[in-house]
């Protein structure tokens, strides 16, 4: 797959802390990029140098194919975690003055503006100061205005921060529209439940080195543990045998009339389909299917060094 952003062997070290060790990472073209990792893992510094605010001390970082240069700026939008909206300035004025910054000519982007202020339902907000706001509502602005010049990487830094879940989910949407209109999304979050929802990739970073990294589905069935839920309905016959030397029944509950056994496969040459064989005459199964484990219990078991545990 095509790259929009590519980092190789990154290293930045500053006064005893090596804050990026030789790091490696590639964005996927037109994708949702979760960067993941704990406090003090890397990931600030890793953005602070796609954003050309510091360099590594080793290593490149090209963007579309040619080595990153402060001309990529323009095509770059950042929203950082830490927000940076002047307080006594006019929402309309200090938008205006932001995407005036990234080339956008003043009748342009008042255009513009105006029409996310109307989509946002927010145009009674142009004359009002950003000290007048809620968190939720001048994260809304700073949205607006790190998308307004249309780049083709943007990078959103806990961007559902201050948000309720209505206003949240608004976002999310707006973030899946970006993307299936061609932009490409490095999105740094510690909640888990958002990356599961939002992203195609993630890389997640511990100390200083990537521990993980691609497709999210690809790294759940990496981590998913070989035990499976069924489904019953009705009448249901228990198996006889709770262990062979190919399955192992771990637990079978009862809940609103349904059935629900999990197994957990002990044999690799006991195939899924023979697991569904052995149950299959034990009542109407309403469903199979494999127990994964969540992004929030891989990311405590890599960072940790436990066992992954599944959901």
């Amino acid at each position: 797959m095509e790259s929009i952003l590519s980092a190789e062997k990154l290293t930045k070290q500053f006064t005893n802390h090596l804050a990026l060790d030789n790091l490696t990472v590639s964005v996927p073209k037109g994708s949702i990029y979760g960067l993941l990792g704990p406090n003090g893992a890397g990931k600030t510094t890793f953005i602070r140098i796609i954003n050309q605010i510091m360099a590594p001390d080793e290593g490149t970082v090209t963007f579309n194919g040619e080595p990153l240069r402060p001309k990529h700026i323009e095509r770059i939008g950042y929203l950082p975690e830490e927000r940076g909206l002047y307080k006594k300035m006019k929402v309309g004025e200090q938008s205006l003055y932001l995407t005036q910054l990234k080339g956008l000519s003043r009748s342009e982007a008042t255009r513009r503006l105006h029409a996310w202020f109307e989509k946002f339902g927010i145009e009674s907000w142009w004359d009002k100061k950003i000290e007048e706001l809620s968190k939720g509502m001048a994260q809304k602005v700073q949205f607006i205005t790190t998308v307004l010049h249309e780049p083709e990487l943007l990078i959103f830094d806990e961007p559902f921060s201050g948000f309720d879940p209505i206003n949240a989910n608004l976002m999310k949407k707006e973030i899946r529209e970006l993307r299936d209109r061609g932009s490409t999304i490095i999105f740094s979050t510690h909640n888990m439940a958002s990356v599961e929802e939002v992203c195609d990739h993630i890389a997640l970073i511990n100390e200083a080195k990537i521990v993980v990294e691609g497709p999210i589905e690809k790294i759940r069935n990496k981590y998913a543990p070989d035990i499976y839920e069924i489904e019953f309905e009705g009448e249901f016959n228990r198996p006889e045998v709770a262990m062979t030397p190919d399955y192992e029944i771990q637990s079978i509950k009862k809940s609103n009339g349904i059935n629900i056994m999990r197994v957990k496969r002990l044999n690799d040459n006991f195939t899924t389909n023979d697991l569904i064989k052995s149950f299959i005459n034990k009542g109407k199964m309403l469903s199979f299917r494999q127990i994964k484990p969540s992004m929030n219990n891989i990311f405590i078991g890599l960072v940790e060094g436990t066992e992954v545990e599944p959901e």
